[in-house]
């Protein structure tokens, strides 16, 4: 118990030291913060979401003893509590039903059902939608405050110092006010998403991952993600502060069908000569021009339509028999 005590102390200093970095305003310290959830969640992985609780209470406490409570609430909201939860998803299991042996020997240990892949990226989308609308809600109560707030924010960075902003700053800074709720859930999705995979890894090659590695790329959302993703949609145009966080969460949800789309790109590419290079290449594209990304996201709503991992799946020969 005291070495757990004592990791949750280091991974929680560690988390809130590249949290509150951001203050510093250094170009490193944006990636530091991003980053913030990493020290958590391999406490998770590695010694229990008990860790991860302890080191986010003692975290937040500081942060909020040194920087006040606003601090200390966007730490637990944005930091702790999803690393504690995601982390504890990952480890959650259950063994299957052993089957008798007919042979009258001893029955082989019980296999483990893990927690599916796919709703772990729904409370992934989740958490982005969580900390989006709450970074949101304070700028303002309603969408014409807060969109208010963003355009006073992005003149401040656009528009040169101590000049009267141009006409097309103006406009500029009017796109960049609309898109930038719905991209501000993609950036809390995709940093998320990383930040448990690389946990993930850490553990994994330090030997403290209690689980095997999961097969990502049979990763599939629940059928009833469909049906928010239609309904988010709709609220989209009605307008005001539900028409915003209904954008905020359509976008994260659509991330989340991105994320299947790759994990249908790695089953469909099973098939090819140098699977690797051209999986590389898909990659560098959606990193580097960013929108080819839509594709992903019509592959992985596509294939919750009409299973295309399955249907390859069934038409692919079944495996040789070791000799």
């Amino acid at each position: 118990m005291i070495v757990i005590i004592l990791i949750a102390l280091a991974a929680g200093s560690a988390s809130a030291l590249m949290f509150a970095s951001i203050i510093s305003g250094a170009l490193i310290s944006l990636l530091l913060f991003y980053l913030a959830p990493l020290p958590l969640m391999v406490a998770a992985l590695g010694w229990g979401p008990l860790a991860a609780t302890i080191g986010g209470i003692a975290a937040a406490s500081g942060l909020g003893l040194m920087f006040g409570l606003p601090y200390c609430i966007a730490f637990v909201v944005t930091v702790a509590l999803p690393a504690w939860w995601l982390g504890h998803l990952a480890l959650l299991g259950r063994p299957l039903p052993a089957t008798e042996s007919t042979d009258g020997s001893q029955p082989a240990a019980p296999a483990m059902e893990w927690y599916p892949v796919g709703r772990i990226l729904l409370w992934i989308a989740g958490f982005a939608m969580l900390t989006t609308m709450a970074a949101m809600l304070t700028l303002g109560t309603d969408s014409e405050t807060i969109t208010a707030s963003l355009k006073r924010g992005l003149s401040r960075i656009l528009a040169p110092r101590n000049a009267a902003p141009s006409a097309d700053t103006e406009r500029w800074v009017g796109a960049l006010a609309i898109i930038a709720p719905p991209a501000a859930a993609i950036v809390a999705m995709m940093t998320l998403t990383l930040n448990l995979w690389l946990a993930g890894r850490i553990t994994a090659t330090s030997g403290r991952l209690h689980r095997p590695w999961p097969d990502l790329k049979s990763a599939e959302l629940p059928p009833m993600t469909m049906v928010a993703l239609s309904v988010a949609l709709a609220f989209c145009f009605v307008g005001g502060l539900l028409a915003l966080f209904a954008q905020i969460t359509a976008t994260a949800l659509l991330m989340a069908y991105a994320i299947t789309g790759f994990a249908v790109l790695h089953t469909l590419s099973l098939a090819l000569n140098g699977r690797a290079f051209w999986l590389s290449c898909a990659y560098a594209v959606v990193v580097v021009f960013g929108w080819p990304v839509l594709a992903m996201v019509v592959l992985g709503l596509a294939d919750a339509v009409f299973g295309f991992r399955q249907r390859f799946m069934r038409g692919r020969p079944p495996p040789m028999p070791a000799s």
